[in-house]
């Protein structure tokens, strides 16, 4: 991991501090932000490997940094990791909505963190892989892109793998753990209710098209 850029938006400048010294030790290169617009410029102009976000900034609020920078074709595939004080479901529920990929509450252990985001940047594309095509549908796991009828969908990357892991196995069921297993890796901590917020999110997203990914109940999901 030495050399991997981390960007962290947090306002409060111990918790800042404290970041930074231990990424640093980690062997990570640190960039700081101490609003949500300084933020989105900083990943723009940095292009991190990672952002840690807080939720509550003095702008603009770390919901709708994330929307902008999952909405941004520059920073969309960045992993964004919440790490705030607001700990109800709703607020995680909105977090993981708006395209983050990870969430963790305040206080938090420096080790679980670090934990987490050597996970997340473990996870590289793998290249060559098959595309997948059904009617205007197009998924490409090579250019992590998804069309429908040549019409980019902006996914979060989280979906995209959601997504490819249920394409590529069509009548396959996983349950809530398998997905996250693939898709995030066995050491990293996600919810089952973030899959399902993952799987709304598509089904919303693909249309008609996600129809095609079929509940199984008491079990998990599939591709019909």
């Amino acid at each position: 991991m030495v050399g991997k850029k981390i960007l962290v938006v947090e306002d409060e400048p111990d918790t800042q501090q404290l970041l930074k010294y231990n990424l640093q030790r980690e062997g990570f290169s640190v960039v700081c932000a101490g609003t949500g617009m300084e933020g989105i410029q900083a990943a723009v102009r940095e292009k991190p490997d990672l952002v840690v976000l807080d939720m509550m900034l003095p702008d603009i609020g770390g919901l709708e940094v994330c929307r902008e920078l999952k909405h941004k074709k520059q920073t969309q595939p960045i992993p964004i990791l919440f790490l705030t004080a607001r700990s109800e479901d709703a607020d995680i529920v909105s977090g993981l909505e708006v395209g983050a990929d990870d969430y963790m509450v305040k206080p938090f252990s420096v080790r679980v963190l670090v934990s987490r985001i050597r996970a997340r940047l473990r996870i590289q594309p793998k290249n060559d892989q098959k595309v997948i095509r059904h009617n205007g549908l197009v998924v490409d796991p090579n250019s992590y892109t998804v069309t429908i009828d040549n019409t980019p969908i902006p996914l979060t990357l989280s979906e995209f793998r959601i997504l490819a892991l249920l394409a590529h196995n069509p009548g396959s069921v996983f349950s809530r753990y398998e997905i996250v297993d693939a898709i995030h890796g066995q050491d990293m901590v996600v919810t089952d209710r973030s899959v399902d917020v993952h799987i709304f999110g598509l089904r919303q997203k693909l249309k008609s098209y996600g129809q095609h990914i079929e509940t199984v109940r008491g079990v998990g999901y599939r591709m019909k």
